[in-house]
């Protein structure tokens, strides 16, 4: 990818543009623009619960900050673990939590994988953060079919590489598509003689109630091992949260052991300890969020130039068709409208003619709606009009 120009905002310090391929995930708002900037901006890039935490969670947080950041973390991660565990319903044992879903996806992968089955678009890490970048071996999702993954063929293909190891992201990053639970179990019956299977579903909680997820299957399937971020549903990506789960505790024995000392950070593990008690709250926010993204996808299929796939998740993918890339549209809206939207064409795998957008609630959804309708009504030479293009 050629190095990006430095964008600027009208009458306002510049956007650090140059981040851009320093990286195959996107730079931060405060990154681009700076802490105090940030606020200006809605993020529609990084994917997060608008309605979580409640203002009494964020308002504890804010209360046990002196104290909290003078004090240790714990050093055992069984504690944490423990609380983690009383809110999943599921024992402890089973039960590794992380900093971030990042950390225990790089542990995984150094620790349990040699080679490994891999969808592609995805998530990056479990391409990039290999022991051997050549232990990968990517199964492409086609731009013909929507980049739809068909479990059936995936694990055809697996078998005829000898492949003991694959991942499955459900729903799919960046695509959205979701695999119902029948699915998912079939896939795993189907599976077993495998060494590993990941299930990654760090966007489940957005895909309905009840959640189609494999965890209350774990004990069927001593391969099975379930990652989740809680960054997304929980929306404090900040604090760095993720779990994984699974029934077969030597392996996860194996992971536990080289876990670093002091792993969490306090304000994380603090946050944990506010969960129980507002589950109402959350389970409501939740509804709100899979309705917000309903809508948001029906006003987006209304626009001309834009093809929006179906999603089981709190975001939608959108393929660009007027003629503009997703890295030209990208510094459209965040210089021209203060929108910062996910440029797909990093991903491995995918065109140059994605992006992704996270809903972030009813008012900020309908105003990104009608940018795009008027950006995408525009003719696609004058819509290119970039600043430093």
């Amino acid at each position: 990818m050629r190095p990006r120009a430095m964008l600027t905002l009208p009458s306002k310090a510049a956007i650090r543009g140059d981040l851009f391929p320093d990286t195959s995930h996107s730079p931060s708002l405060a990154e681009l623009v700076g802490y105090e900037r940030a606020a200006e901006i809605t993020d529609f890039c990084f994917i997060a619960n608008p309605y979580y935490p409640t203002p009494e969670m964020m308002a504890a947080l804010q209360a046990g900050l002196p104290t909290l950041i003078k004090s240790y973390p714990s050093s055992n991660p069984a504690s944490t673990a423990r609380v983690m565990a009383g809110v999943l319903g599921v024992d402890a044992a089973d039960l590794i939590v992380g900093n971030g879903a990042t950390e225990l996806i790089v542990l995984i992968n150094e620790v349990l994988v040699d080679r490994i089955g891999v969808p592609v678009p995805t998530f990056g890490e479990y391409i990039e953060k290999l022991r051997d970048p050549a232990a990968a071996e990517l199964f492409s999702l086609h731009h013909d079919r929507d980049y739809q993954l068909d479990l059936g063929q995936y694990l055809a293909w697996a078998r005829e590489r000898g492949l003991k190891a694959l991942v499955v992201i459900n729903p799919g990053n960046p695509t959205g598509q979701l695999h119902s639970l029948e699915e998912m179990t079939s896939f795993l019956e189907q599976a077993r003689d495998l060494d590993l299977v990941i299930v990654d579903e760090s966007f489940i909680d957005f895909a309905g109630d009840p959640l189609p997820s494999v965890m209350p299957f774990a004990d069927r399937f001593a391969n099975l091992l379930v990652v989740r971020s809680m960054s997304k549903h929980y929306g404090v990506p900040g604090l760095r949260l993720g779990f994984c789960y699974g029934r077969n505790r030597k392996m996860l024995h194996r992971l536990r052991a080289m876990l670093p000392t002091w792993h969490l950070n306090i304000l994380a593990e603090y946050f944990l300890t506010l969960l129980p008690e507002s589950e109402t709250a959350y389970r409501g926010s939740l509804a709100r969020v899979t309705e917000d993204v309903a809508l948001l996808q029906n006003e987006l299929s209304s626009v001309p130039g834009l093809f929006v796939y179906p999603t089981g998740s709190n975001f939608v993918l959108i393929r660009i068709e007027n003629g503009l890339t997703a890295r030209e549209l990208q510094a459209r809206l965040l210089n021209d409208h203060l929108m910062y939207v996910r440029d797909c064409s990093n991903k491995t795998g995918m065109d140059d003619r994605h992006i992704r957008v996270a809903s972030q609630g009813r008012e900020a959804d309908a105003r990104l709606v009608e940018v795009l309708r008027s950006l995408m009504s525009e003719p696609a030479a004058a819509a290119a009009r970039v600043q430093g293009r």
